[in-house]
């Protein structure tokens, strides 16, 4: 078979025996000739699986005949599309590789389409078409002379970025036509800065309009492509930084008139936007390092000073951030290189890592990087206990709050424990990006279960409650702390509303049990005597937090004080222990339930508590 051929002609040819077929075949252009031999069929062309299709050819159509069907109805000359110059099909062009002084044969005529090798413009906008010594008309690819000034006019004030032509793109163009634009116009804005104002008081320099003004073009920096916006932002900021205030001058009272305060504001913001990029890994590892290069070349005066090294961002793919995110380093530090970052950066690589769900390496990251901000990095490293339960390891997160270490606990605020206890008791927690801890006790955001979290077991529960009550006066001293943990401990399942009373004498023997676990207990550690929670556990945790609860109330008075007790509302015999173990401190403490009823609206449900906390301890059998 031959499925490119165009034209068969077939004849045959005997040669002794043996019939033959000769087949000229045309195709793309070349004639060969193919001879079949078949002594077996001897020219019985029957044969039903021949491999060669033999078709005898039709007589062509002449070519008159083609003619007759074939009208022209309409014509036009093809478009001409804009192109070089060189390649103009329009005027001959003659190529010569380094000769600007003037213009070579007919370079220098043009069409309506050629368009300026070096300038990129139309040929008739050009200004240097046929300028003495810069005649763009003789431009040409081919030519190392000219292909640099092409690149030279492509990057014009890009050129302090190190871009190539290649890396230059339609979105850096604009960025760079826009910073041309924005230099030209912050120069005046500036000269009018100097001059001031004269008033009665005298010439007044107010930085404010220039301050705005930069600020605005920061603004519309923020609507391009990320890579000009970076180059737009950091543009700006080579032009502001050499600002400075006249000496010996008046000065407006708006914040923003001294131009050394004012830069420091737009630098922080520049910077801060370029930081937020380079985190996000906006950027190749290469065009970061031009960015930072560039950076690291601007003159900082001395009220920028601080800023010199805010852009030395580690890329995404640094071999020491990499093995401490992978957990293959935890001590942060690689032969000389320690893993330090701006404050900036480490804030921005938590909020990163907590949008991704990555909390496993944030907790990683936080345990071992250093800043200059000591408390900022303390302010982060307390958060490591809600990453945790974020990673569903909520005792891991128990263990993080308490000793041994510098233990988070001891900064807790009544609100932030109760928040703990919630995310313990529940396994649930609100979805949130977080800098500071005080930001996770006031959010809107819905509570949802963390997926793959346990909840804790209500004795690990009372053991965390009770090791924080150590380590933080606040949180012990608080009334709704002790409530929260008490109504827990009164209700350890949603189908239990009460616990049976324990028999006197495990009641009389638990006094001797819970003074000896509370005189033992330290921030770090706190047992439970096996025998003791065993054949009643539920009570016998109840029994531990009122006998904490006794001592609580013997420290200070406690305030309010009903809320609390209205939780032992369905175990009045506890009640009824707490009143025995308070023994002669008991009728003061009735007396400010006395004059603290006063005011309470749930007096009837109070009235059994009050009555059962003044019983005498022989009525524990009733």
């Amino acid at each position: 078979m031959f499925p490119c051929a165009s034209k068969v002609r077939a004849s045959y040819v005997v040669y002794g025996n043996v019939t033959a077929e000769t087949v000229d075949m045309c195709t793309a252009g070349k004639r060969r000739h193919v001879i079949l031999c078949d002594d077996d069929c001897e020219g019985d062309t029957s044969c039903s699986e021949a491999s060669v299709l033999i078709v005898e050819l039709d007589h062509m159509k002449t070519k008159d005949a083609v003619d007759e069907d074939l009208v022209v109805t309409f014509s036009r000359p093809a478009d001409v599309l804009p192109h070089a110059r060189f390649d103009c099909p329009v005027h001959p062009f003659t190529v010569v590789h380094c000769d600007l002084s003037a213009p070579v044969a007919s370079n220098q005529l043009f069409c309506d389409q050629c368009f300026c090798y070096i300038c990129d413009k139309r040929a008739s906008l050009c200004p240097l078409w046929y300028r003495s010594s810069t005649c763009h008309c003789n431009s040409h690819k081919w030519s190392d002379v000219w292909m640099d000034a092409r690149h030279r006019a492509q990057l014009r004030g890009l050129r302090g970025f190190g871009l190539s032509g290649k890396e230059v793109d339609a979105s850096l163009s604009r960025a760079e036509t826009m910073l041309q634009s924005f230099r030209e116009e912050l120069c005046e804005r500036f000269n009018t800065f100097l001059k001031g104002q004269r008033l009665q008081e005298g010439v007044v320099h107010d930085y404010t309009p220039v301050f705005e003004f930069v600020s605005s073009f920061l603004s519309r920096a923020d609507e391009q492509e990320v890579k000009a916006a970076a180059v737009m932002r950091l543009g700006a900021a080579e032009d502001f930084v050499h600002h400075f205030q006249p000496s010996g001058a008046l000065v407006s009272l708006s914040p923003l008139a001294n131009a050394a305060q004012a830069k420091l504001v737009l630098l922080q913001r520049v910077v801060g936007s370029v930081q937020r990029q380079m985190v996000k890994g906006d950027f190749t590892p290469e065009f970061t390092l031009k960015l930072q290069d560039f950076y690291s070349r601007l003159y900082f005066p001395a009220e920028l000073s601080s800023m010199t090294n805010s852009l030395c961002v580690r890329a995404q793919d640094d071999f020491l951030l990499t093995s401490v995110l992978k957990g293959k380093n935890v001590c942060g530090v690689h032969r000389t290189d320690v893993l330090m970052e701006p404050t900036s950066v480490v804030l921005l690589r938590t909020e990163l890592l907590q949008q991704q769900n990555r909390y496993r390496e944030l907790c990683r990251y936080l345990q071992v990087v250093q800043t200059d901000d000591v408390t900022v990095l303390q302010q982060l490293r307390d958060l490591i206990p809600f990453f945790k339960c974020m990673d569903r390891k909520l005792m891991a997160a128990v263990l993080s709050l308490l000793p041994p270490g510098d233990a988070p606990a001891t900064r807790l605020t009544p609100l932030l424990f109760r928040f703990y206890l919630r995310v313990f008791k529940t396994a649930t927690a609100p979805k949130l990006t977080v800098t500071q801890p005080v930001q996770l006790c006031y959010c809107d955001a819905p509570w949802e279960p963390i997926k793959g979290a346990v909840p804790l077991k209500r004795t690990e529960l009372l053991k965390f409650s009770l090791r924080a009550q150590t380590l933080c006066s606040e949180v012990f001293m608080d009334s709704q702390c002790w409530t929260r943990l008490l109504s827990i401990m009164n209700a350890p399942r949603a189908s239990i509303r009460a616990l049976p009373a324990p028999p006197p004498h495990f009641l009389h023997e638990a006094k001797d049990v819970v003074d000896f676990v509370l005189h033992n207990m330290d921030g770090s550690n706190i047992e439970i005597p096996e025998f003791f929670e065993q054949e009643y556990p539920d009570q016998a945790l109840l029994l531990l937090v009122t006998g904490a609860l006794h001592w609580r109330i013997l420290r200070a008075a406690l305030r309010p004080a009903l809320p609390v007790l209205s939780t032992f509302k369905e175990n009045l015999w506890a009640v009824q222990w707490l009143g025995d173990v308070l023994g002669p401190h008991l009728k003061s403490f009735l007396r400010e339930i006395t004059k603290e009823k006063e005011t309470y609206q749930q007096l009837p449900v109070l009235q059994p508590i009050i009555l059962a906390l003044s019983s005498p301890a022989d009525n524990w059998d009733q």
